[in-house]
């Protein structure tokens, strides 16, 4: 895994040169999202399609 640093400096330079604030902000969320759902994979921090429905919906749907 890369440090913070060398991520986003691979965002930065995936960016055109007349990227806004605010696309660079997008694009830093969306990959510290990303990672945190990757890391919650790996560490079996989630549930199937079926647990969500049971969940959201209850047993009778």
């Amino acid at each position: 895994m890369s440090s913070v640093k060398q991520a986003a400096q691979a965002v930065l330079d995936h960016l055109p040169d007349n990227a806004t604030w605010d696309e660079l902000m997008y694009e830093l969320y969306v990959k510290q999202k990303i990672e945190a759902g990757l890391a919650d994979v790996e560490a079996g921090r989630t549930v199937t399609h079926e647990q969500l429905k049971d969940e959201l919906l209850g047993d009778a749907h």
